[in-house]
């Protein structure tokens, strides 16, 4: 779910757009930085776009009576960490608030900050640290996808109770939880077979692109 628009108090709209401007801005710098040193990584963060885009666009309805849908960060999240992955989800998001009524300009830094920072901030630490552990590559692809997914969505529910907390923050957050995160479960490990499945084809046509984020990717794979 992208929060939508309107739907956040103002001054937390604005809050969490001034917290994810300063990632958006590094993020920004870095991948000025990429297109100009390594000009041949540009089909791969162009495909990782492409992932987010499509994937985020799929709204499916969800168990609650609300709608859910993937993140498709995984992939951006685990080759460039959480700031060009911000980049990449705030175009998205402009997009699909301005041609697809999803999300919402109002709510853009909220929207950003879960789906494009939080998220994939947990993907790449966990992705880095069982990459260390010398976890199977393909293990922890799934994993970082699944976690970028749902962490996303603790993070929405816990926007929306800051901005909501009712009678309580904690009881305003259970009940967020159980209608946002928990339902997405099946959708988070759903997203982290299919990034697995395409690590896979990669890693046996171009192992090198996942060689930066540790030991060989063959060898991993192998293991």
């Amino acid at each position: 779910m992208h929060i939508m628009e309107g739907f956040l108090p103002l001054e937390w709209a604005v809050f969490w757009l001034l917290v994810s401007l300063p990632i958006i801005i590094l993020g920004f710098l870095s991948l000025r930085r990429i297109f100009r040193d390594h000009p041949e990584q540009k089909t791969t963060i162009a495909i990782s776009g492409a992932f987010i885009f499509v994937l985020s666009s799929l709204k499916l309805p969800s168990v609650t009576g609300s709608s859910s849908h993937p993140t498709g960060t995984g992939f951006s999240a685990i080759l460039y960490g959480p700031g060009i992955t911000s980049v990449l989800c705030s175009i998205v998001l402009v997009f699909q608030a301005i041609l697809l009524s999803h999300g919402g300009l109002t709510t853009l830094g909220a929207n950003i900050f879960s789906m494009g920072i939080a998220g994939p901030a947990a993907a790449y630490l966990l992705f880095k640290i069982m990459r260390k552990a010398r976890i199977g590559l393909l293990s922890s692809v799934f994993a970082a996808a699944l976690v970028a997914d749902l962490a996303t969505y603790v993070v929405t529910s816990v926007q929306l109770a800051l901005a909501f907390p009712g009678e309580s923050f904690i009881g305003s957050l259970e009940a967020f939880l159980i209608t946002f995160a928990v339902t997405q479960i099946p959708l988070a490990i759903a997203e982290g077979i299919i990034f697995a499945i395409f690590a896979d084809f990669i890693v046996r046509v171009k192992p090198y692109i996942f060689e930066r984020s540790g030991p060989s990717a063959r060898a991993m794979l192998e293991e």
